[in-house]
């Protein structure tokens, strides 16, 4: 069953790299969404697909092989609503 993750990213993440990172790591897991920088400062991700990689991807946001400095992640669980194509920056 998919599932649709929606994580919050903040710390020194827009600049950095860490669309274009997160993206590629979305693609090597399977998952589909997109990522994009928030008036805040944050990143947001959305992903869907499996939750085992969906949770991988989770894993990989808060760990510390990013581009930047991940400070927090918070993260949001859903439902896929298997509207997403790729994985695209926004």
């Amino acid at each position: 069953m998919d599932v649709r993750l929606t994580a919050w990213v903040r710390g020194r993440v827009q600049g950095v790299g860490f669309r274009w990172w997160t993206r590629a790591r979305a693609l090597e897991l399977g998952l589909v969404g997109w990522a994009r920088n928030t008036a805040d400062g944050r990143v947001e991700v959305v992903a869907e697909g499996p939750r085992e990689a969906a949770e991988g991807l989770l894993e990989l946001l808060r760990g510390c092989g990013t581009p930047g400095k991940v400070d927090g992640v918070v993260e949001r669980w859903s439902a896929a609503k298997g509207d997403l194509v790729g994985f695209v920056e926004r």
